[in-house]
């Protein structure tokens, strides 16, 4: 059975170990930037099997306007079992219905989403990381 928690603490550890599960093109074996990414997201939503963390949102927001989803990471072995669509559905509860969730999808979850809710825009712009 899979719980899901707010605001429970993950470890460096943890994230690294389902982004690298997930097939989500992160710097997983930097452990010190995935401890910067916990330190400084705003809202962290887990999903655990037992002890072993299976799932993540994680996002910055202004809790007044919009959210920007950074990650949504299932471990592959739990993919396809509703996990994705209850950490967001969890995350937006916890932001409440004045607040947009936008993301920027990796090229192979654009099917993904649309099946959880999201609608496509053509209005993103983005100057990317040089690391």
């Amino acid at each position: 059975m899979i719980r899901y928690q707010e605001g429970k603490v993950v470890s460096a550890a943890d994230l690294s170990t389902v982004f690298a599960n997930s097939g989500i093109k992160r710097p997983y074996q930097d452990l010190e930037r995935m401890q910067k990414m916990i330190d400084h997201a705003d809202v962290i939503i887990s999903a655990w099997d037992g002890e072993k963390l299976v799932g993540i949102a994680r996002a910055i927001t202004d809790y007044a306007y919009c959210c920007y989803l950074s990650d949504l990471a299932v471990d592959k072995a739990y993919q396809r079992n509703g996990i994705g669509k209850q950490l967001v559905e969890r995350l937006r509860e916890s932001l409440g219905a004045e607040v947009s969730l936008v993301l920027l999808s990796s090229p192979i979850a654009v099917d993904y989403y649309p099946r959880i809710g999201f609608t496509h825009s053509d209005k993103c712009y983005v100057i990317a990381r040089e690391k």
